[in-house]
């Protein structure tokens, strides 16, 4: 069962390159209760939540309340540097970055204030979808590709406040479509459409691929997952470096034996 240690670290902000955008609708907040009409909806997924360690199932109080102490510190230091855009990262696959981004992004939803875009940007590797359904039929691939509109890609999981991006099926060419135009204006679209919306980026891992470091000039900040007894020393510090031109916000240490709260 996941645990969270978090160490938070203050970074200096970057300026964001973009394009034209692209029109998308959603949300306004004000005490939320979103109708999302132009969104798929899913429902039923407690089991699956349950199943695959997802907060809101609402079975391990000790890991939500972990991810609120972790929401409440990543949405200070993102109002602080006037951020709303974080990608998720770690070092080597499987080291818990997806469930981590898929709970922060729930955390966050559940916060009064705040809506949610979580997008899956891991193009090798899509994996964000499957927490809460099996293949979809659209994904993120479909948008760059194939001309299929992000309407009848986004879903709602019964999640008041988010909205999911997700991707469907592996492709290549991912570091090239992450710094495209059509990236660039996509992500401009969704950082900029509403004031108070938070976009969080399931991305690759940073020792995989250099899909983070194409992508990292277009998001405010990365959060860090560490394995605890898994992500070894060196990859750390070969990840961390890759990082050095961009805001880390801090890390979060994966299934550790207990609950603590760092701060620098």
């Amino acid at each position: 069962m996941d645990k969270i240690r978090q160490a938070m670290s203050l970074a200096s902000k970057k300026t964001d390159q973009v394009e034209e955008p692209v029109p998308i609708k959603h949300e306004p907040v004000a005490g939320k209760k979103i109708d999302y009409t132009q969104t798929r909806l899913l429902g039923g997924l407690k089991g699956r939540f349950r199943r695959r360690r997802v907060i809101s199932a609402g079975v391990n109080g000790a890991i939500e309340n972990a991810y609120k102490i972790l929401r409440t510190q990543v949405l200070q230091l993102m109002k602080q540097n006037g951020w709303n855009s974080i990608g998720v990262v770690s070092a080597n696959q499987n080291e818990g970055k997806t469930l981590t981004a898929i709970n922060l992004s729930i955390s966050i939803a559940q916060e009064s204030q705040h809506t949610v875009l979580l997008v899956d940007f891991d193009l090798k590797s899509p994996s964000v979808h499957t927490y809460f359904e099996d293949t979809p039929e659209y994904g993120i691939g479909d948008y760059f590709f194939n001309d299929i509109s992000l309407q009848k890609i986004l879903f709602n999981p019964g999640v008041d406040g988010l909205v999911v991006l997700p991707g469907n099926r592996p492709f290549t060419n991912s570091s090239e479509t992450l710094s495209s135009p059509k990236t660039i204006s996509l992500v401009d679209e969704l950082k900029s459409r509403y004031a108070q919306r938070v976009v969080i980026f399931d991305l690759p891992s940073l020792l995989s691929s250099d899909d983070v470091l194409a992508f990292s000039p277009y998001v405010d900040a990365v959060l860090m997952v560490i394995e605890d007894g898994k992500t070894g020393r060196d990859n750390l510090l070969q990840a961390m470096d890759y990082l050095r031109n961009t805001n880390v916000i801090g890390s979060v240490l994966n299934k550790s034996g207990s609950i603590v709260t760092l701060k620098n």
